[in-house]
């Protein structure tokens, strides 16, 4: 069997079999990719040829243009999963990749707005909203949810109507892995959502041609569902106008209301939950924030620190 052949074989596994997320399979695809590129690169065509030696020494390679470890630590992973498939479906006697070690990468911390700035964010697009276009009350509801509840934006991209409780306010989500958990959201959302769903959608949907409705609950310009794309670049404009560095896509608003839920006294398990973290672990770098941030204060305030 041809390499190629059974990477496109092992993609199309994880993708109807195993219930991976698009993202992962398409990190999994350029992965592989590269990989099978390599193997060409140095004549090794065919999968009786994809050894630990020819895992390693793509792996150096990308070493020495400089990757960074994060990205060495996702090659392992990849490379793991696919040698684990070509086990199980007995493509190969053993896992080639089982003696890969990951690289441990630096756990750096996550950019986090203040107070102070998410409110000037919401309080911008609220201005927007209150003209009455269409796309403004969308985004205007897309980032009242997005910090109200902590969602990764392929969370927020994938809700649907039917997962929305205006009663409650919750919402439904399918995050990684197919995990399903409820999570609550306060009232300027709500409100945002309200306007939203009453007078936004109905005239977004107006704008797609198909056959049948889009069944997202929120809708781009031409009546289709919202890609996590252009979520990034809404937020990215919003963020260019706030001070500091750092990265500028929807996961700093997910961070930004872990920390300040922590900030607030929330439990580190409640928002654990509320993230749809399966460990712990994951969660506990919010906790490292707020520690960084009250000894910020502290130097700050304290007239002997």
């Amino acid at each position: 069997m041809e390499l190629t052949t059974a990477t496109a074989a092992f993609l199309a596994a994880v993708r109807a079999e195993y219930g991976y997320s698009e993202h992962t399979v398409r990190a999994y695809r350029r992965d592989l990719s590269d990989f099978t590129d390599f193997a060409t690169s140095v004549g090794a065509t065919q999968l009786a040829e994809c050894d630990l030696e020819l895992m390693r020494a793509w792996l150096w390679d990308r070493q020495q243009r400089g990757l960074a470890q994060s990205t060495l630590a996702r090659n392992v992973a990849t490379l793991k999963s696919f040698g684990g498939w070509l086990e199980t479906a007995r493509h190969v006697p053993g896992n080639p990749a089982s003696r890969l070690r990951t690289p441990k990468a630096p756990r750096a911390l996550p950019r986090v707005l203040g107070d102070e700035q998410i409110a000037r964010i919401l309080a911008r697009v609220g201005r927007r909203a209150a003209g009455g276009d269409p796309n403004a009350q969308r985004d205007h509801a897309v980032l009242e949810l997005l910090y109200a509840t902590a969602l990764r934006v392929s969370e927020l991209c994938g809700l649907t109507p039917a997962g929305l409780d205006q009663r409650e306010r919750t919402v439904r989500v399918l995050g990684k892995g197919g995990k399903e958990r409820v999570v609550p959201y306060g009232g300027p959302a709500d409100r945002a959502l309200t306007v939203y769903l009453r007078t936004a959608r109905p005239a977004l949907a107006a704008h797609n041609v198909a056959a049948q409705p889009d069944p997202h609950l929120f809708l781009g310009a031409a009546g289709t569902g919202l890609t996590p794309s252009a979520v990034y670049r809404l937020v990215a404009k919003e963020l260019e106008q706030e001070p500091g560095g750092g990265p500028s896509g929807p996961h700093t608003l997910r961070h930004t209301a872990a920390t300040h839920l922590l900030n607030g006294g929330a439990d580190l398990r409640v928002v654990q939950e509320m993230l749809g973290h399966s460990s712990l672990a994951s969660t506990q770098v919010y906790t490292h924030v707020s520690t960084e941030r009250l000894a910020e204060r502290y130097r700050q305030a304290h007239p002997r620190a």
